[in-house]
């Protein structure tokens, strides 16, 4: 992803294939576009609010189109059990979106990924990498790859 435009542009595309149930796990760097993807996919959705990290609140929820969408951000979490403690663990369901930044802070209690994305930096912009964990992320995957750009 050469810029943020093209990151939120790849969320836009990545909204019109994500069906309820699936979990996705967003690791990167602070600042590498694990907010900027989300907003995205967001505004894919059709959601024109104001879309902000949860690094303070640790969840928010966006009730757009179809979707019960989670963004979690679990950067401030000191120990994998504050998932447990939070109760996190009944948003993880066949209803419900799940977007995770931070996921490695819970880990060994979040469900298993369906789609791990990757964000690294690269020269002036970022390198995406996408993974399927699952049969639900490997059919995701494919409906985004056989979408033209």
């Amino acid at each position: 992803m050469p810029d943020e435009a093209a990151t939120s542009a790849f969320g836009a595309r990545l909204a019109r294939v994500i069906l309820p149930g699936l979990s996705l796990h967003l690791h990167g760097d602070l600042g590498s576009g694990k907010t900027t993807l989300v907003r995205g996919l967001l505004r894919g959705l059709g959601f024109e609010g104001r879309v902000k990290s949860p690094t303070y609140n640790l969840v928010e929820l966006y009730t757009v189109s179809r979707l019960n969408l989670y963004h979690f951000d679990f950067y401030r979490f000191h120990d994998p059990g504050e998932w447990r403690d939070a109760g996190f663990d009944e948003y993880f369901n066949d209803a419900s979106v799940c977007l995770v930044e931070w996921p490695e802070k819970a880990e060994g209690l979040l469900p298993p990924a369906d789609l791990d994305i990757d964000f690294d930096f690269s020269g002036d912009g970022r390198d995406l990498s996408v993974r399927a964990g699952t049969d639900s992320g490997k059919a995701c995957l494919n409906r985004l790859m056989q979408m033209p750009p």
